[in-house]
């Protein structure tokens, strides 16, 4: 077997390393120095963004979210349950209680037909994920939001450089929140932004990001001292962090057509399993531009999906399932009131793959990738007695 071919593999794509350099040569190592800096002016002239405060995860930019929602015990908070434990953290922390729904079974995107039956009086934000780098439906979310009084923050930690109807995700709601870690496709090893689009909570944003004091009205010459005026924490991220993730943005577009070919390269070369019935591709709706996170494939049924997932890593291949869903997990469950059955996101959970996609996977690693999957899959739908023959146009 030749060598293997892992899920993720970090990537240098510019001048991550001499920025670096020169983050320690300014002398300035400890954050909001002149690399922070740039990223959040990169994010905001491209993505039209009023204000980009760059945060160490998106983790930590989902926790300063929540707060700047106010949010506390007896609050409700709407949210997929086909996500990441960040998005619902976030709220839990506060003392808040997560509502979790059902997922669309084209984009595996919160289904926006359900939100407004979830909403009582004690509603207080609606959290979307856009899932893989793909829109939510975010024309309606925001007029059932505007309805109800209601904040929307976006978990947008897939969705960087991706659009809903020309506007970037994490634009587009009253908050939104990026990440890159080192899964995603610019990234600094751990690292995130927090998307501030209404204006009017930025000055709060910034106390709670600098430990809940004032200290970057005192740098502006607003007050003569700093000092302590609400509850926040250390969401600062290291300069060396920021220096390392403005060498990958400036790249974004040559990263992005990276990955649209790697993206390409999989749905042609397997849409004919599709058509066999052997497997579902990704689905892109019109309205949306995506990033090309990641690309994944469901299968018939869960049982399929470990044989091959097994089969894969056999091959020197590693492919993972996931998320499970939120609300089934054990720290969920002390969430639901009712049977809990959310079905579409049970079923596409129990039979999503995610195959390798990252900067430096060859064609030729693709290749190896996609004659596995054919011939587990063909050999799988073949009756013993009949042999498989397999031709593949290179």
């Amino acid at each position: 077997m030749s060598a293997n071919i892992p899920f993720n593999k970090p990537f240098i794509a510019g001048r991550e390393l001499y920025y670096i350099a020169q983050a320690v040569t300014f002398g300035n190592l400890a954050g909001d120095g002149a690399f922070t800096q740039r990223c959040c002016r990169l994010l905001e002239q491209r993505f039209r963004i009023p204000q980009v405060l760059l945060t160490p995860s998106c983790t930590a930019a989902l926790e300063m979210a929540a707060m700047l929602c106010d949010l506390g015990p007896g609050d409700e908070v709407i949210l997929p349950t086909y996500t990441f434990v960040s998005t619902a953290n976030a709220v839990v922390r506060l003392g808040a209680r997560p509502v979790f729904v059902d997922s669309r079974p084209d984009t595996l995107n919160i289904d926006d037909a359900l939100i407004e039956e979830a909403i009582t009086p004690r509603t207080k934000a609606i959290i979307v994920v856009h899932y893989a780098g793909v829109g939510c439906e975010m024309d309606r979310i925001l007029t059932i939001a505007r309805q109800y009084g209601l904040k929307v923050i976006e978990d947008a930690a897939q969705g960087v450089n991706a659009f809903y109807n020309g506007q970037a995700l994490g634009s587009l709601g009253d908050l939104g929140t990026y990440s890159f870690h080192e899964t995603k496709n610019f990234s600094c090893g751990e690292g995130g932004a927090l998307c501030i689009n209404d204006p009017t909570l930025l000055e709060r944003a910034e106390i709670i990001r600098d430990k809940g004091t004032n200290r970057r009205q005192f740098f502006r010459g607003l007050v003569d001292k700093y000092t302590w005026v609400e509850v926040g924490s250390s969401y600062v991220p290291s300069e060396i962090t920021s220096a390392f993730l403005c060498g990958q943005l400036e790249q974004m577009d040559e990263i992005t057509e990276r990955r649209r070919q790697i993206y390409h390269f999989y749905r042609l070369h397997l849409k004919h399993l599709e058509a066999e019935g052997l497997l579902r591709l990704p689905r892109i709706p019109e309205d949306c531009e995506s990033n090309y996170h990641l690309f994944f494939l469901l299968l018939p049924d869960t049982t399929t999906r470990d044989a091959l997932m097994a089969h894969l890593k056999s091959q020197g291949i590693l492919a993972v399932f996931h998320y499970i869903p939120l609300h089934a997990s054990p720290m969920g469950l002390k969430f639901r009131d009712r049977d809990g059955a959310l079905p579409v996101a049970e079923d596409l959970a129990s039979r999503l793959l995610r195959l390798p996609l990252f900067h430096d996977l060859t064609e030729a690693q693709q290749w190896r990738i996609v004659e596995s999957i054919s011939q587990f899959l063909r050999r799988a739908a073949t009756p013993a007695s009949e042999p498989v023959e397999l031709a593949f146009a290179r």
